[in-house]
């Protein structure tokens, strides 16, 4: 889609007013990239994305606060999407605005405000929309700040019954802290969670539609400078509560409550999305010219989903498919251009239908260069190195013997056709960039000429050329039923990468193939599972810090399991196997979290360390406070990788049907229930008594980190599947052997002692 947002000068409140007359749904801006030029001016671009009804052909006109900008020029709104079933229940379009900042301005500050609202439950007619930006270059990132990126899809629906939770997105390119709040007072019984950017209900919301005015704001998580052309520089505390945010975004959108549902079980009338679908927040990644895919899968069992309503970049392409037992699917796609390169796209997406739709979905992709070209010189780039080639005929007389990298040791090879060569990330002089979300390394050709040469014919040559690389690349697209592997980009480690894997047995030789997800386990299985570190640096090593379980795939979800927190374990039944360096080796035995879950997420934040480093994370292991432990660290000591998370799952939990005594079963209801066999082991019981009742449907499991189990213990596990598995008839014969025994005691006792009795009155009658 074509970057910008929109920007001009408000011509009279009038003119505002009558372009969105009751047909206003909401409205978002996002800052593209901005950079100082030498002369002090700043161009400054925005895109926007407004939302309507039945006409979305106007947009917001900002005005420039202050007296900071020029004259905005204004592209072309362009309808990104609409309602294909021709009710116009929404639209969108997208418009790209553009101005220049003067020299000395360090703050911009954008307003504009207009009538009316689509008519709502709460009487509101007017908006207001605002941004403001502080221009200083950061010291971090060494560049000005990147506002949060956020997005809604036009027309968000929900039953009044069904209402629990509305996620929006709130990200931010620097990683930066984004926080919401109102920017004026919303609906009554709705609660926003500042620091998640979520809504929720304390209370019953009346039916109609509710209108929301909040603001995103970013401050950065460690102290930093910021710096203005005149010299002066502002010192930022990360701690101090008072900070101003660095960018302020407002998102304006509207939720109408729908009339109640008979049933709000997900997936049955109301849509639910299908594992097939990117998580909620999800990064993905994207290069110039080359197309982008996205799919999302929803199911409705008792309905019928129309469409999938799209809020995207204006050159998105949608393609809906009606499946079989109430799914559909839908596959966006989307081909960056050169002046997309950089920017942080966001897309939402609902599934519909004509009572409801699913929940908000919202992504974020992320674009990048995979290779650089300069002229004829093309780069290939590898995880830890890059390779250069110059064609020949295009610079012609060119000559290797007098070419040189930044370091003159490091020579170029040629061929009949190429000069070549091949760099890692660490030798040859090669520059390395922190630019934010991205790690670039650079290097460079030039010509020389020898010192005793007093005239040259050569020609000079001076190639830059480079390698980028986000921070976090995850090597699908998008995320399918089963992700194992994963790439990160650091400065000092430069790309490395993790494989997260689950095995079929302790040998960690089979692994089960992403055909076979979601896998199912039974309540005392041992789980096998793996995560390997990949890294072209040998001297390194690999610290598993925590793991935790879900019952889906976002791993900030409130219901949460800890396996290993702090890099200690807290699951009693987790043991370590074999493992090296960079592969760790556990297994753990599954067991159910409470509720209706069916399925499960394990994730893990691992760090890649120097090996043999005695400050780094790796090397300390178990810490209960990691917060004491990283000031006890020494800074540009310890080297290591930041913590990253990586995920693997679904699991799904399969029950047994067992059967029961008499205690166990209902006249009433007909209804069996299972139940495990007595387990001897204390802790074995006390989980299944927390566990009970446990029902025939399918439940929740979780695992949870390695602890160092000898083999009495597994043989244990062992025992107690097989008490579990035997059957009543086995016992029905061992009770009625015991009660023989018993019996024929009871009768050896009696005739033993009534031959003694006989004996005795023999003798007496013989005396």
């Amino acid at each position: 889609m074509e970057t910008g947002t929109l920007i001009c000068f408000i011509i009279s409140a009038v003119f505002i007013q009558t372009n969105h007359a009751a047909d206003f749904h909401g409205h978002s801006v996002t800052f593209l990239s901005l950079q100082r030029k030498l002369d002090g001016t700043i161009p400054l671009s925005l895109l926007s994305r407004e939302n309507g009804r039945s006409s979305c052909s106007s947009q917001v006109l900002y005005s420039c606060d202050g007296g900071k900008c020029g004259n905005f020029t204004r592209g072309m709104a362009a309808e990104t999407t609409n309602d294909s079933t021709g009710g116009k229940r929404w639209c969108q379009t997208e418009q790209e605005s553009s101005t220049e900042l003067t020299a000395g301005a360090k703050v911009v500050s954008l307003s504009a405000s207009g009538c009316c609202w689509l008519s709502d439950a709460d009487s509101v007619q007017n908006w207001n929309a605002t941004a403001q930006l502080n221009l200083g270059k950061r010291s971090d990132t060494y560049a000005i700040n990147h506002c949060p990126i956020t997005a809604t899809v036009a027309s968000q629906r929900v039953p009044q019954n069904c209402f629990t939770k509305v996620r929006l997105l709130a990200h931010d390119p620097d990683g930066d802290e984004v926080k919401c709040r109102f920017a004026v007072n919303a609906t009554a019984n709705i609660v926003l969670d500042e620091n998640k950017c979520t809504l929720s209900s304390n209370g019953t919301l009346s039916v109609g539609v509710h209108v929301f005015e909040l603001m995103l704001e970013d401050f950065p998580l460690r102290n930093i400078n910021l710096t203005y052309p005149d010299g002066t520089e502002v010192l930022l505390n990360a701690a101090d509560p008072n900070l101003d945010p660095l960018c302020s975004v407002k998102l304006l959108f509207s939720l109408e409550v729908l009339a109640p549902l008979p049933s709000c079980e997900l997936g049955h009338v109301q849509p639910m999305f299908l594992s097939k679908t990117p998580s909620q927040n999800a990064l993905l990644y994207a290069s110039v010219g080359k197309t982008i895919n996205i799919y999302a899968e929803a199911q409705a069992q008792h309905n019928h989903i129309r469409d999938f309503q799209i809020s995207g970049p204006r050159n998105m392409t949608k393609v809906f498919k009606d499946n079989l037992h109430g799914k559909a699917e839908v596959s966006l796609s989307w081909t960056p251009k050169h002046e997309d390169v950089y920017r942080h796209v966001p897309v939402c997406f609902t599934a519909e239908t004509d009572e409801t739709q699913s929940e908000m979905r919202c992504v974020v992709i992320v674009v990048t260069k995979s290779t650089l070209t300069q002229g004829k010189a093309n780069v290939l780039c590898k995880s830890n190195m890059m390779t250069v080639m110059l064609d020949k005929a295009s610079m012609p007389g060119i000559d290797v013997n007098y070419l040189m990298l930044l370091d003159k040791s490091c020579s170029l090879t040629s061929n009949s056709t190429h000069i070549m060569g091949t760099i890692t990330f660490s030798a040859c002089g090669t520059k390395i960039e922190d630019k934010g979300d991205f790690i670039v390394f650079s290097n460079e050709i030039d010509s020389f000429e020898l010192p005793s040469e007093v005239i040259t014919r050569r020609k000079k040559v001076k190639i830059d050329f480079s390698c980028q690389f986000p921070k976090f690349l995850s090597i699908s697209t998008y995320f399918n039923l089963h992700q194992d592997d994963y790439i990160f980009t650091e400065s000092t480690f430069g790309s490395f990468g993790y494989t997260f894997g689950i095995y079929k047995d302790g040998n960690f030789t089979k692994k089960i193939e992403a055909n076979e997800y979601p896998v199912e386990v039974k309540l005392f299985d041992m789980i096998y599972m793996s995560i390997q570190a990949k890294s072209d640096m040998q001297e390194v090593t690999m610290f598993v810090e925590s793991c935790k379980a879900t019952p889906d795939d976002n791993p900030d979800n409130s219901l949460n399991y800890d396996i290993i927190k702090d890099g200690c374990r807290v699951d009693e039944t987790l043991a370590v196997k074999t493992s090296t360096d960079t592969t760790y080796n556990f297994e753990i035995q599954a067991f159910r979290f409470t509720g209706s879950n069916d399925q499960v997420y394990i994730t893990c934040s691992v760090i890649l360390c120097e090996k043999g480093n005695e400050y780094s994370r790796c090397s300390q292991g178990c810490v209960e406070n990691t917060i004491t432990a990283r000031r006890r660290r020494r800074r540009g000591v310890s080297k290591e990788t930041m913590d990253h998370r990586i995920t693997q799952g679904p699991l799904l939990f399969v029950g047994e049907t067992i059967p029961l005594d008499n205690d166990n079963y209902s006249e009433d209801d007909q209804t069996l229930i299972t139940t495990p066999a007595p387990v001897e082991n204390e802790m074995e019981r006390k989980r299944l008594r927390a566990m009970a009742p446990v029902t025939t449907l399918p439940v929740l499991v979780t695992w949870t980190e390695s602890e160092e189990l000898d083999d009495d213990s597994e043989d244990h596990h062992r025992g107690i599947r097989d008490h579990l598995s035997s059957n009543l008839i086995a016992v029905t014969f061992a009770i009625a052997f015991f009660v023989a025994i018993i019996i024929m005691v009871i009768l050896v006792c009696y005739f033993t002692k009534k031959r003694r009795q006989e004996d005795r009155k023999m003798l007496l009658g013989s005396n």
